[in-house]
């Protein structure tokens, strides 16, 4: 049998309904959540590290660098198989990435949550840890970068994100499909991540925003993110990557302060060109030095920018990790 890390963070997989406010709380620790999944005996040598116990929203990226810091020594020992980090759904897809950006093995990480609450019939927290098993299990499930696994579909941590806002099947990867499945303990592979990238640092640069783009929009945000001295922004833009006229003029105001600018779309799934010369559009923000991020969305985007502030100030270095 493997031997397999739990690493519990938190999240609706460890709440249950507190009786008082009739609200999910958190509640339960590692070593009691596995003991209410009898299903786990004989498919794995499970141990467990309490990392803590936080909701999703709790979760901030100075603790996913500490997150990171300790998979990566738990992972070099040689008497673990692979690890599974249980974690609130609403920023998973935010610590995966993370995980998977700044973690380089060969060994299967896998990321799970839960939509439901341990007081609920249909608590799903279960049937992922015993998925994630299976998945660490196969010999397949190597050299894939961090996975997600939530209501049985497996996905690269690079493309997934969440979807609806209670439904369990809510985690999928818009623009490429998921890596796979499993069905009553069998795993199916159909295809590879399309893109693994790793990044070593020992630090991050958190003073990163994160703006969306309306219809209408001004100047006014991005001047003041600017003049509060950010050290990066995040622009979710419209369609293949334009703004309004006025938004075009706060960008290009960011930009002249040499604070680099990483352009997504706010659309849920399609890549960033620069492909439209109107006032606003694509070409004019190539032209003032914007980078395209390719197919990340904004959340993501601002991990990597975090990540990749750690190690340089250079822009031109920058454009390279995101563009090349």
């Amino acid at each position: 049998m493997k031997n397999i890390l739990v690493v519990f963070t938190g999240g609706t997989f460890s709440m249950k309904i507190d009786e008082s406010t009739k609200a999910a709380v958190p509640f339960f620790h590692g070593e009691e959540l596995i003991k209410m999944i009898p299903e786990v005996e004989g498919k794995a040598k499970i141990s467990i590290y309490e990392f803590g116990n936080y909701p999703g929203p709790h979760m901030t990226p100075g603790l996913m660098l500490e997150l990171s810091k300790k998979i990566k020594s738990f992972i070099l020992k040689k008497d673990i198989d692979g690890i599974i980090v249980t974690h609130g759904t609403d920023t998973l897809e935010e610590t995966a990435y993370f995980l998977d950006l700044t973690i380089k093995t060969e060994k299967p990480i896998i990321v799970i949550g839960a939509m439901k609450t341990s007081s609920e019939p249909d608590w799903d927290g279960p049937k992922n840890l015993l998925d994630a098993i299976h998945i660490i299990n196969n010999p397949n499930s190597r050299n894939l970068g961090v996975l997600v696994c939530l209501n049985g579909e497996i996905n690269a941590a690079s493309e997934v994100t969440k979807t609806h806002t209670e439904n369990v099947e809510t985690f999928h990867s818009l623009d490429f499909g998921s890596l796979g499945f499993v069905e009553k303990g069998r795993v199916w592979f159909n295809r590879l991540p399309r893109k693994l990238e790793h990044f070593e640092t020992e630090k991050i640069n958190i003073n990163i925003d994160l703006i969306k783009v309306y219809a209408g929009m001004d100047d006014k945000f991005f001047k003041f993110s600017a003049d509060s001295k950010t050290d990066g922004l995040v622009i979710e833009a419209m369609g293949v990557g334009n703004v309004p006229p006025k938004a075009f003029e706060g960008i290009k105001y960011v930009v002249e302060k040499n604070i680099p600018v990483v352009l997504v779309s706010r659309c849920p799934a399609g890549e960033t060109l620069d492909i439209y010369g109107y006032p606003g559009a694509g070409k004019w923000l190539k032209q003032i030095g914007v980078i395209f991020a390719d197919y990340l969305n904004g959340q993501k985007a601002r991990i990597k920018l975090m990540i990749c502030k750690g190690i340089t100030n250079d822009i031109n270095e920058l454009r390279k990790m995101f563009e090349e």
